[in-house]
């Protein structure tokens, strides 16, 4: 295996997201937003091939959320995905202040992997539901 830190191009990013249920993009729209990713890694299997990858957006101190987590579905159970949150937190650890708020919105069924880490569900009794919108024009309000 091959790891890559702030490696993800358009194309790695389209390809292994065609493995779930996930949004289409244009590639213009994916470089600008890794242009403006603050963290990514992307790991390789023993030909070359890319195989999982994450990303972290935000502000660099405060906020930090985990977008496009994938890893594809015949490599997971391998400790690939692990292998990826390692890199992520490290990369947290140098940078969020205490108390940081680290988000991120699980694919269905995945849950559990992120408990593993300390994530918790919402809602709970103590924090509400997470949502999402996904943008368009009609968005306008």
């Amino acid at each position: 295996m091959k790891i890559e830190e702030n490696g993800v191009t358009a194309t790695i990013f389209t390809e292994l997201r065609k493995n779930g249920p996930f949004v289409y993009y244009k590639e213009n729209d994916i470089n600008i937003a890794l242009t403006n990713t603050l963290y990514n890694v992307v790991i390789y299997d023993d030909f070359s091939q890319p195989i999982g990858m994450a990303r972290i957006v935000g502000d660099n101190r405060i906020a930090f959320f985990i977008k496009d987590f994938v890893v594809i579905p015949e490599k997971q159970r391998q400790g690939i995905g692990t292998l990826i949150m390692h890199y992520l937190f490290n990369y947290i650890s140098k940078h969020a202040c205490e108390n940081a708020y680290i988000g991120l919105m699980s694919t269905p069924g995945k849950e559990g992997f992120y408990e593993k880490f300390g994530f918790i569900r919402r809602p709970n009794e103590q924090y509400g539901a997470g949502m999402v919108l996904y943008w368009n024009k009609a968005n306008i309000f």
